[in-house]
């Protein structure tokens, strides 16, 4: 439970509804949870339909694990305490990207089931779409593009995911991505097909 400290403050509504940028920007609000091991490509695919969105015409942002630790959340750790922050306030984050119009994909492991609900918790039905990035383990340490698996079985890394501490799968996802067998393109269709298939981005004329 995160402790309010903010008092006497109030929400103050702007003149600009969020159903008047969704027009400017000719799409819906939404925020794609990229969530998998490690490895597993969900940054690469997250950057994949981020630009592909833009290349149709669409707003869209990428909210990457690696690039908000460098600011935002830089003074967090890999604690499941801090780990429990660091993705509290990248749903906040989020929730406001989501009322700006911005079709928003974030690339976390997010390793807990409960903190991902609460972000799904945090936006109306339909703005938010689970998609967990799996690969098997054992590919996830043959890539191992930033040498930390490596760490984690040598004894140098402590609390890694999938190594010793534990994620917990999505029980209901809305789309789940084999790496294994398919590329960050092709997942990049399956995305934006969700996308389209749900009336967030108007589909393709034939």
């Amino acid at each position: 439970m995160t402790k309010i400290k903010a008092t006497n403050i109030t929400w103050h509504e702007g003149h600009v509804i969020r159903s008047e940028r969704e027009t400017l920007l000719n799409q819906k609000g939404t925020l794609i949870w990229l969530t998998g091991l490690s490895g597993s490509g969900k940054s690469t695919i997250a950057f994949t339909v981020e630009h592909a969105l833009v290349q149709r015409g669409h707003l869209a942002y990428c909210l990457d694990g690696d690039n908000i630790r460098h600011g935002l959340n830089k003074n967090l750790g890999f604690s499941e305490e801090d780990r429990q922050e660091n993705i509290r306030r990248i749903g906040e984050v989020g929730k406001l990207y989501v009322d700006t119009g911005i079709v928003t994909l974030t690339s976390f492991i997010s390793p807990y089931r409960r903190d991902r609900d609460a972000n799904r918790a945090l936006l109306e039905e339909g703005e938010f779409f689970e998609v967990y990035v799996e690969a098997p383990l054992e590919v996830c340490e043959q890539r191992d593009p930033k040498g930390l698996y490596k760490k984690a079985r040598a004894g140098e890394l402590k609390g890694f995911t999938g190594i010793d501490d534990p994620y917990e799968e999505p029980l209901a996802p809305e789309l789940v991505i084999h790496t294994d067998r398919v590329s960050p393109q092709e997942a990049s269709v399956q995305i934006i097909a969700m996308l389209e298939a749900n009336g967030r981005i108007p589909a393709l004329e034939a």
